[in-house]
């Protein structure tokens, strides 16, 4: 079975993304401004992002069967440079999709004080697009039932959640958009593992609860890097949350310095972790759930995968690793 992450397809998601960056690239390079190289790199930049972008985006898309014809897009907007981003691309890939659908941002305004109301629908009218803004204290809940000092992050996600899949009812929507991003999947997957005590992470699509709601993520592809530059290219109004994502001492921030920290010191361990996530060799795990283990049995028939676990691993070379680490077998 070919792994869709490491999968080469020829995607009419993003097959004119790259004579459009070309010639916009050849626009800038031929005006006005060509007289000002580091204006002129900037935007060779911004283009070759907004380029990468896309393309990592409608690989998602296709690998993962995410949009559909006829499909009507709940984009969640939190104010964050990840949602930015997803409606960003969203609405561009939606130009030259081989499918038509249609998008509304939706913002869950949860009434946290100083929360600046005006600037998401401000930003919706300025670009066009179909929006909805839903008003529930949910701050308010949250605040009275959790312990001070205590995280609300759970508690949060769980009304945000709910009160969104009505909303997804109410506006005829059949998916749901979620902004995370690849470094945001590992970190769950860390984050289960460490306290937890599970292999469990954010999938790329799946099945509500009550079987009623398709949740996507499209950005599942993009590592959180590009939509920090995205963000600061576009300008977008961001809007911090003060609410769960700024408090100090959360386990998901320990693990994200962690893993920031480890791929500062080797480069390319988040994207090996991440790929890693769509190989598993479930004959290599602990799962009895996943294989029968205690009906293995010798049956004289050669399985080329059943005594792997005794070779001598093939590690990569240093051709095959990103920023060019290399790992060696201590003995």
């Amino acid at each position: 079975m070919v792994n869709p992450m490491n999968a080469v397809n020829d995607n009419p998601w993003i097959a004119e993304e790259a004579e459009a960056a070309d010639a916009a690239a050849a626009e800038n390079a031929n005006g006005e401004e060509a007289a000002k190289p580091g204006k002129i790199k900037i935007e060779r930049e911004q283009i070759k992002l907004e380029k990468r972008l896309c393309r990592e985006v409608g690989k998602a898309i296709l690998d993962y069967n995410m949009i559909e014809e006829g499909d009507k897009v709940m984009v969640c907007m939190s104010g964050g440079k990840d949602s930015y981003t997803l409606l960003d691309i969203l609405r561009k890939l939606q130009k030259r999709a081989p499918v038509k659908f249609d998008i509304v941002a939706v913002n869950l305004d949860q009434k946290q004080p100083g929360f600046p109301e005006h600037v998401l629908p401000e930003y919706f009218q300025s670009i066009g697009v179909d929006y909805h803004i839903e008003n529930q204290d949910t701050y308010s809940v949250v605040k009275r039932i959790v312990p001070e000092g205590k995280t609300t992050c759970g508690l949060c996600s769980r009304l945000r959640r709910a009160i969104l899949y009505k909303v997804a009812d109410q506006l005829g929507c059949t998916k749901v958009a979620l902004g995370h991003h690849r470094d945001d999947i590992v970190q769950t997957m860390m984050l289960n593992m460490f306290y937890g005590g599970r292999m469990k992470g954010m999938p790329p699509k799946l099945v509500s609860d009550d079987g009623k709601h398709v949740v996507i993520r499209p950005l599942c592809y993009v590592p959180e890097k590009d939509t920090t530059r995205w963000a600061q290219y576009q300008n977008f109004p961001i809007i911090p949350c003060n609410l769960c994502g700024s408090q100090d001492g959360l386990q998901r921030v320990a693990v994200g310095n962690m893993l920031r920290e480890w791929d500062k010191k080797f480069p390319g361990r988040i994207e090996s972790m991440f790929r890693a996530m769509g190989n598993i060799v479930t004959t290599h795990m602990m799962d009895p759930q996943l294989h029968d283990f205690r009906n293995a049995k010798a049956t004289g028939i050669a399985d080329p995968n059943g005594d792997m676990a005794f070779d001598h691993e093939e590690l990569p070379t240093m051709a095959a690793l990103p920023g060019g680490v290399q790992v060696v077998q201590l003995s």
